[in-house]
This record gives structure tokens, C-alpha cells and sequence, in this order.
């Protein structure tokens, strides 16, 4: 096992009909400033339910927060919480939502006079020493931003990782049952992005992480067991509970711990969700796949313990069980009405050099756990998910 360091103090409030608990949450005498996306909060009551939690307390909002969002309707969020005094965030929303309020939190307490240095630190901790406290209601299970320190931003055609012990929620809110109103598709989503984050911290290379891998697999396991199932019976509350822990336990770091870490998949389908608009779990489902049939023998090893340990595949070669493991991992993304190839959304071999080329634009040129995935091999890795 690899040497780390775990922090993590995000409380969660889990349950059916938790939003009232903000009262208790949030200190009476904060000046909160709600964060949140289009109309689907206001639509389905959730706005109201949390402004009644929030009673007594002097209240704002900022809207139109979008799917990947971007860094000038960010700094419009800011300018309110300097002109209004706020000192309390709170996002009501899925993983954009909560990104968002992560940035505007770090923004409005940075001292540079160019925000935009924040978005240039990768996976460094930005140069920020104060900030808000931040809550979150989760109406999108996904990305697990609600308990971690990252966020993802949207800027001049590219998406940024921005990451602070400042940007970890002090609590937040997860009850499956705001999430019962999502369209198909992004429940879809949320269950392909979370097997995702969990396989970019697990399929690297043996470190001898025993609990981490058995957490991982767990997780994958639980993903496939009802991620048909909540996708057609979304007000089933078992699985869709079992959905939102396991999207907020995929990301929260503790089975990052002590191991190597890849987000190739996502940093390629970062750059495709910039150029063309695909859903970002979308690119990931196209990739992934791809990515381990161009680097099998890098992976090979944990491929291997993912096929016998996730899917049950005992007989065969490595080769073989490699094979089927790809082959099963791309049915199960299918099974979900999620497309694996990146021809389904209209690319052909004359995107490969865009894409190529925005990569090397973004400095994404050293890949992979081990960093030496070229541009040459992200070629590859493309050329294979058409």
C-alpha cells in the first residue's frame, strides 16, 4: 500500500425528509446565498422545502448555474456574495451545482486580482487560506461532490480541476427521494460516472491495498445490481439509496487511499464534453473501454482481479478473462441505454486530431497512472472508442 494522508469532514444527513434539518445545520444568524442550476428545484418544491428549513436567516439566490460550469457565471455568483455580505453557501443541486458553489467559495476569498490562476493548479491545492462554510442538498447522485474538496470548471473550451481543504462541504444533505423526479438519462449518468470514478482508482496496478480493493468492488458490484433496476423504478427508495451512497463513496477518498490513481478516461472525456456537448458520463462510457483494450498489459493485472472478483469470471486465460471482462464491462454501460461508441454520437476519424490536438492545447500530455500516456496513445485510445 502506498503512503497517504485521509481527511474528510463532511458531515452527511441521510435519509427521506432530511431538508429540515437545515435548521439545526445552518447557524441562525447566516446570511445564505442558495446556488443552483435551472427550474427543476422550484419545480418539484424542493426551493421551497429548503427556504422553509432556512426560516429566520436572511436569504439570496443565484440561478442558472449549467452542466459543466462555467467560470463567468461563477464570478457573477461572487460579485453577489461580496456586495450582500454572505457567509454561508449552500448548493441544491447535482455535481455541477455543488462544483460551482466550490469555486465561487475559493474565488471570493482569493487575493489575486486574476481569478482565472485558480483554475491552473490540477490536482495541487489552490493558494486560498480562508473561506465560507458550504452545505449541500443533493438532488443528482454522481460525482460525490458532496463530500470531497474538488470541483471541475468550465473555461475558454476547456474543464479545470480545482481542488481546496476549503472546498469540502461541512455537511450535506443526501435523500433519495429528490432524486426521484430525474429523467432517465441522468440517472443513467450518475450510475456509469460513479462506476467510473470508482475503476479510474482501482484499475491502475497492485499496490496490495486489500481494503480498498474490496471496497471498490463492493461498490461496482452494488452498481450493477441495481442500476437497471433504479433507472426503470426510480422511486424503489432501496436502490436508489443504495445509488446515492454508493455515487458519494465512489469520490469522497477513501479508496483513494494508499492507492495510484489514472483519470485518463476523464481528462479524454473532459475534452469531449468541451468540444461537442456529449453528457460527461456519456464520453467517459466511450472511453473506458477503449482505454483498457489499447493498455491491457499495463492494466492487465488489475483487469484481471476486476473480471474475477466483479464479474465472476473464473475460467480462461488473463487474455481471455480481459476479453470478457471489456466485453461485459461495455453490456453493462449498454444495459443502461449508454452508447460505447463515440460514432453513436456523430464523431468519425476526422474528430481524432481535434480532440488530439485540444488535449496538447490543455497540457494533458503525460496520462495515466504512471504518466506515460503520450498523445500518441490518447490517438489510440480514441481511434479505438469510434
Amino acid at each position: 500500500m502506498l503512503d497517504f494522508e485521509f481527511y474528510n469532514p463532511t458531515k452527511i444527513v441521510f435519509g427521506k425528509d432530511k431538508i429540515e434539518k437545515l435548521n439545526d445545520l445552518v447557524d441562525k444568524d447566516a446570511r445564505v446565498l442558495i446556488l443552483y442550476g435551472g427550474g427543476s428545484i422550484k419545480k418539484f418544491g424542493t426551493l421551497d422545502k429548503v427556504k422553509e428549513a432556512l426560516k429566520g436567516r436572511e436569504i439570496f439566490e443565484f440561478s442558472g448555474i449549467e452542466p459543466n460550469p462555467k467560470y463567468e457565471t461563477l464570478m457573477k455568483a461572487v460579485e453577489v456574495v461580496k456586495k450582500e455580505n454572505i457567509n454561508f453557501l449552500l448548493a441544491v443541486g447535482g455535481g455541477s451545482v455543488m462544483d460551482g458553489t466550490k469555486f465561487v467559495n475559493l474565488a471570493a476569498n482569493y487575493d489575486g486580482e486574476d481569478k482565472t490562476d485558480l483554475l491552473k493548479y490540477g490536482f495541487t491545492p489552490v493558494p486560498v487560506s480562508k473561506g465560507l462554510p458550504i452545505g449541500t442538498v443533493v438532488t443528482l447522485p454522481a460525482t460525490g461532490s458532496e463530500m470531497n474538496g474538488g470541483a471541475v470548471i468550465s473555461y475558454d473550451g476547456g474543464k479545470f480541476s480545482v481542488r481546496s481543504p476549503l472546498s469540502f462541504p461541512k455537511f450535506s444533505i443526501l435523500d433519495p427521494t429528490l432524486t426521484y423526479t430525474l429523467p432517465k438519462t441522468q440517472v443513467a449518468n450518475g450510475v456509469v460516472d460513479t462506476f467510473i470514478h470508482v475503476l479510474e482508482q482501482y484499475a491502475t496496478y497492485p499496490v496490495d491495498a486489500r481494503f480498498q480493493d474490496r471496497t471498490a468492488e463492493g461498490i461496482l458490484k452494488t452498481l450493477i445490481e441495481i442500476g437497471r433496476k433504479t433507472i426503470d423504478n426510480p422511486t424503489d427508495y432501496d436502490a436508489r439509496a443504495n445509488l446515492v451512497w454508493c455515487a458519494t463513496m465512489g469520490l469522497n477518498g477513501l479508496i483513494a487511499a494508499g492507492v495510484p490513481q489514472d483519470w485518463t478516461t476523464h481528462k479524454i472525456g473532459h475534452e469531449l464534453t468541451a468540444i461537442y456537448g456529449i453528457d460527461h458520463a456519456k464520453t467517459l462510457a466511450t472511453i473506458l473501454p477503449a482505454l483498457w483494450e489499447v493498455r491491457r498489459k499495463e492494466k492487465g493485472a488489475k483487469i484481471v482481479q476486476y473480471a474475477e472478483r466483479v464479474w465472476d469470471i473464473k475460467e480462461g486465460s488473463d487474455d481471455e478473462k480481459i476479453d470478457l471482462a471489456i466485453s461485459k464491462t461495455r453490456e453493462f454501460f449498454e444495459s443502461l441505454d449508454m452508447p460505447t461508441h463515440l460514432s453513436k454520437y456523430g464523431l468519425t476519424k476526422d474528430d481524432v486530431d481535434t480532440v488530439v490536438d485540444s488535449l496538447n492545447r490543455h497540457g494533458m500530455t503525460n496520462l495515466s497512472e504512471t504518466g506515460d500516456l503520450g498523445l500518441d496513445i490518447s490517438r489510440k485510445v480514441i481511434e479505438k472508442a469510434l
